[in-house]
């Protein structure tokens, strides 16, 4: 291959290395929160299929929120970036105060749309439709489970405004740490309070809630403490809490260019939620294959994800600085790299596939629908990476109108329609619907390339602020 092609979509070691410091610890901590949800699934998969699939409901539910606050936190950063490029720390203190506010916001909505419609939430996803599991059964340990696990929504929004804040002034490595203390914290509370051992009460899908509850507490405590603890290294924390006041100025900047993003994601996820209500006309066996098959998908699509919020930071690090050229040099080599490890891992997730649904107590037919939609996932996990590398670009210039008719509006106007017509009126079997609705994604890998190869998302959004 010519060597100029190369040097276009190829980085050298040096530029590998930055890119792995940023994106390593980003990739364990979003990986251990995955983690996390993966052992509380597995260890409530061996107590049977209705407290799997009634945790897998409400789990469904919780990925709203916790997307929402995603959004929440991205609204703002992508100012954080670019203020931290430019040395502002004033303007880094200002986005951190408002990731404060929006998330602590969305947490209190959260839970009292939990306490007071959380059973007709849930309700949603049941059906009749294949012989496996109980309705009854399922529902009542998914209301068992949400109204222990959405005590832990609030100290789980403050941990993200913190750790958010954190990764875009370049200390990624002190939230991964304390990330693994608390998947370790959850892992000891699950292996006491799901199973009962030593003594402990055998709560089941009600001990893996009070676990991952113990674990956020303790994340939320943690990052508070170092985050205050640091404070002349960090300092945008100090004075931070002295006034929640924001400049106007700033505030209608981020509520044009940011809000966007957190429409979108309420917007997606609520979609992705819709689309699970979808499948699960078809039965209790399609809820608990979905369940197992995105548990452990997840895990792995934690790569392309962190890849994105790495373009985030880096490319947006560099248009806040006003380095246009190498922005685009940049965000290119990037979107190869996290296409070229997708392959890796959707390979290796593929080969895994057969295997991993064995680990659930659980009937053979949810074992082999879980596979299948496994094997979907990981063919599609470079395209995946694609879209989202350049959904994520687009942000990073500012371009969020864009990335919502790109990501939400779309799963409304396209992924939705498709899944609830198929789904309810055809014959055509669920692996089949499920596939058909994950390919018509690839659409958006054509209207990606071309909305960032046109460069529209090259520009200093914080240079007027």
């Amino acid at each position: 291959m010519n060597q100029n092609v190369l040097r276009k979509y190829i980085g050298t070691k040096e530029f590998y290395k930055m890119v792995l410091l940023v994106v390593i610890p980003i990739i364990i901590q979003n990986g251990i929160t995955n983690f996390v949800s993966l052992l509380d699934n597995i260890m409530v998969g061996q107590v049977g299929t209705e407290q799997m699939s009634g945790v897998a409901i409400v789990n469904q539910l919780i990925v709203v929120f916790n997307i929402c606050v995603f959004g929440g936190v991205s609204s703002a950063g992508i100012f954080t970036a670019q203020y931290y490029g430019q040395g502002n720390r004033e303007g880094v203190r200002n986005t951190f105060r408002f990731k404060f506010l929006v998330c602590m916001l969305m947490a209190v909505v959260a839970m009292g749309l939990f306490f007071f419609f959380g059973e007709d939430l849930i309700m949603l996803y049941l059906h009749e439709g294949s012989q496996e599991g109980d309705i009854g059964k399922t529902l009542q340990f998914g209301k068992e489970y949400l109204s222990v696990i959405m005590i832990g929504l609030i100290p789980y929004a403050i941990s993200q405004t913190y750790a958010s804040t954190l990764r875009e002034t370049g200390e990624t490595l002190v939230p991964m740490k304390i990330g693994i203390v608390a998947v370790l914290l959850n892992m000891i509370g699950n292996f006491f309070l799901i199973f009962g051992s030593f003594g402990a009460p055998k709560l089941g899908a009600i001990g893996a809630a009070i676990s991952t509850d113990i674990a956020r507490f303790a994340e939320c405590f943690i990052l508070i403490y170092w985050t205050h603890k640091n404070r002349e290294r960090h300092n945008f924390i100090v004075g931070a809490y002295a006034s929640m006041r924001i400049p106007k100025v700033l505030t209608l900047e981020i509520i044009k260019k940011g809000i966007p993003l957190l429409l979108n994601e309420a917007a997606w996820s609520i979609g992705q939620a819709f689309l699970m209500q979808c499948y699960s006309v078809r039965g209790l066996a399609v809820v608990a294959g979905l369940n197992i098959s995105s548990t452990v998908s997840n895990l792995f699509n934690v790569v392309f994800l962190s890849m994105g919020s790495a373009i985030a930071i880096l490319v947006g690090q560099l248009l806040g600085a006003g380095k246009m050229e190498e922005a685009k040099d940049t965000d290119r080599k990037l979107l190869v790299f996290t296409v070229g490890t997708c392959v890796i891992f959707g390979s290796l997730l593929a080969i895994i596939s057969p295997f991993f649904p064995k680990i659930y107590n659980t009937s053979n037919n949810v074992q082999e629908l879980a596979t299948r939609f496994i094997l979907i996932a990981a063919a599609c996990m470079p395209l995946y990476a694609f879209m989202h590398g350049c959904y994520f670009t687009l942000r990073s210039g500012g371009k969020t109108w864009i990335t919502v008719l790109f990501d939400s509006v779309y799963v409304w106007l396209v992924d939705i329609p498709l899944a609830y017509v198929l789904s309810r009126f055809t014959d055509m079997p669920i692996v089949w619907v499920y596939l058909s609705c994950q390919l018509i994604e690839t659409i958006k890998c054509f209207i990606g390339y071309a909305l960032v190869k046109k460069g529209i998302w090259l520009q200093n959004i914080v240079s007027d602020s």
